[in-house]
């Protein structure tokens, strides 16, 4: 049995999760996941490794399912709520899923999209209220999960994590974060995204900690909980802190000192998924008391730097390597031995992943001698790495999100009077980046509010801000030629 299920299983009566003001045990969630994984295993006795999609809110039963899958030896391939019907249907066809499980608020608006691709849909509700099967004996190689993250190319490519990957993960972080049975964290974030799944959830539930799940961030919901509740860890992204920041200095000073006493409180505040402006990173501290934790991480290797819990916190720097994690900076494949000169970083250890699923050769070119190449540049400065920015602009992190600017300009090519354009990421304190489009057209007539309303519904899936100008007076076939601090100017 996996470390994970038999710790769960030795917790037993331990509030584990709290969701929509319902408590559960340890002992429930163990019964439902077996009821889950005996349901789906029917007849068989292992799934042998198929991929089983769902689509379920942050939820109680979200965390049955997803150990479900697990217990009877499937893939797990978490999807996103926000996700477009392009998007679903690129990675359940990507990743040959058999079974869609979502809720059923879910099934009606699903059963097209799963009709059209001979993809069973199951309710989760469905899979529940009996356990008589065995359940299969799995060993830490087995593949776990595939989460799907955007690349240097417009399709997001599955990343194929193992068991393993998934305890290195957990455990490095058990370890550098002090993780302790008695802890409670609010859960506010996407559970597709591994910040949300090993950060936010899986770490307390290893350790037999409590997790109140908050369903999608709002803003007055979190400061509400925090005022009422006694939360010893927190982790977000820059974007809810530059909103609780907004929230704060607007808050009546009865209200506010109620919830400077829960932050205060805690023993642990994180951020991370996107850099956090050092402006940001002091005026939490002004405002709270909290000095926040900065981390560094990618899909494909979990978390991989951290600050210190007990030590130096500084703004801007992501901190020192984590338990079990080798890292390097590289150029042009010699390893950086002076501090102060920019490389890529390169890391290698138990929590890389195991490749990108049906993806041969660009899994091997993401690898150098071992060392899986991350696109990030870094400096060190007195032992401490810094994150100066993608080895490509073509990615960019917004509210936590990476976003491919090739899919974006692909969409806005499909206009009709755009011969041009350029997407790129210019720096927001909230956002981290903000996404930016400069367009190209022969039509001096054109407005800006007529492109705005004409994209609105195709950019609906990225939710996060964007600005557009056009350029007017630039020729034709010079947009290629346009760098990021030309199209800055502008704005």
């Amino acid at each position: 049995m996996l470390r994970l299920f038999k710790n769960a299983e030795e917790y037993n009566q331990r509030i584990a999760v709290i969701d929509e003001n319902k408590s559960y045990t340890y002992n429930e969630l163990v019964k439902a996941s077996n009821e889950t994984a005996s349901a789906l295993l029917s007849n068989k006795d292992d799934l042998d490794e198929e991929r089983i999609g769902f689509l379920i809110p942050p939820s109680f039963n979200y965390l049955a399912v997803q150990w479900g899958i697990w217990k009877a030896g499937g893939i797990g391939v978490p999807l996103s709520l926000s996700a477009t019907k392009s998007e679903l249907t690129h990675y359940l066809t990507d990743a040959k899923v058999n079974y869609l499980i979502t809720n059923t608020e879910a099934t009606e608006k699903l059963k097209a999209l799963t009709g059209n691709l001979g993809i069973e849909l199951k309710d989760e509700k469905d899979l529940r209220g009996n356990y008589d099967n065995s359940l299969p004996v799995l060993n830490l190689n087995r593949k776990a999960m595939i989460l799907y993250t955007s690349g240097t190319t417009s399709k997001p490519k599955g990343v194929v994590s193992t068991h393993a990957n998934i305890e290195a993960q957990i455990c490095s972080l058990i370890e550098a974060w002090e993780w302790k049975k008695d802890d409670f964290i609010p859960l506010i974030l996407p559970l597709h995204h591994i910040h949300g799944i090993i950060n936010s959830l899986s770490c307390p539930l290893w350790i037999g900690a409590k997790v109140e799940i908050m369903g999608p961030f709002q803003v007055d919901k979190i400061v509400e909980a925090v005022s009422k509740n006694k939360y010893s860890v927190f982790t977000a992204i820059p974007t809810i802190y530059f909103s609780l920041i907004d929230k704060i200095e607007k808050m009546e000073r009865g209200e506010l000192e109620l919830l400077k006493t829960g932050f205060k409180q805690m023993r642990l505040m994180m951020s991370g998924s996107a850099a956090l402006a050092p402006e940001i990173h002091k005026k939490w501290t002004e405002l709270t008391g909290q000095v926040l934790l900065e981390r560094y991480g990618m899909t494909e290797i979990g978390m991989a730097l951290s600050n210190p819990v007990s030590g130096e916190r500084r703004p801007g720097f992501v901190g020192q390597p984590l338990p079990g994690v080798e890292i390097c900076l590289m150029d042009e494949n010699k390893i950086i031995e002076e501090e102060g000169v920019e490389g890529e970083i390169m890391i290698r250890g138990p929590q890389v992943f195991l490749g990108y699923w049906n993806k041969e050769e660009i899994t091997k070119n993401s690898f150098f001698e071992g060392w899986f190449k991350t696109g990030d540049i870094s400096t060190v400065v007195d032992g401490y790495y810094k994150i100066l920015g993608r080895d490509s602009i073509d990615i960019i992190k917004s509210g936590g999100y990476k976003i491919s600017a090739l899919e974006i300009e692909d969409i806005l090519l499909r206009h009709p009077l755009i011969k041009e354009c350029a997407v790129v990421g210019i720096e927001d304190n909230k956002w981290g980046e903000i996404v930016v489009a400069a367009i190209v057209t022969d039509d001096k007539d054109v407005s800006l509010d007529q492109i705005k309303e004409w994209s609105s519904d195709l950019l609906s899936e990225y939710k996060v801000p964007r600005k557009f100008k056009v350029l007017s007076g630039l020729p034709k076939n010079t947009m290629g030629k346009l760098i990021k601090s030309e199209i800055k100017k502008f704005f």
